[in-house]
């Protein structure tokens, strides 16, 4: 094509489906989107996601294991998993002197699964 880009990206031609806009829009519309998004910003942190995935691999960790195993401080894995619980990602129970963690339900964990499957498709394609 003589060098020239073509931006695959957008139409080449205009094309306006009002009926599929109206429907659309209109169930966008009833739906909040601001707790999904929190749901992907808490895991679009790598550690984050790590915690989740280890929380899969297990029905519950206590949160010295789970530092242990993403290589921080026990500190800083609290900080982590009490920021999954606040967003309903995970949940917690205290057992004496030790706190254990928990994916909260089967959503989250196909989230997970699903997300960790895809990214290693997509890196098998690349």
């Amino acid at each position: 094509m003589n060098g020239t880009k073509v931006n695959q990206d957008t139409c080449d031609v205009f094309c306006f489906d009002q009926e599929k806009v109206n429907r659309i829009s209109g169930e966008m519309g009833k739906r909040n989107f601001v707790p999904v998004a929190d749901l992907f910003k808490a895991l679009s942190d790598e550690t984050r996601l790590k915690i989740a995935y280890a929380l899969l691999q297990e029905d519950e960790l206590c949160v010295c294991d789970v530092a242990n195993i993403i290589g921080s401080t026990t500190a800083t894995a609290s900080h982590h998993l009490r920021h999954l619980r606040n967003l309903g990602l995970a949940k917690s129970q205290k057992k004496g002197k030790l706190v254990f963690y928990s994916l909260d339900d089967d959503h989250v964990r196909q989230l997970v699964e699903v997300a960790v499957i895809h990214s290693s498709e997509v890196q098998s394609r690349v």
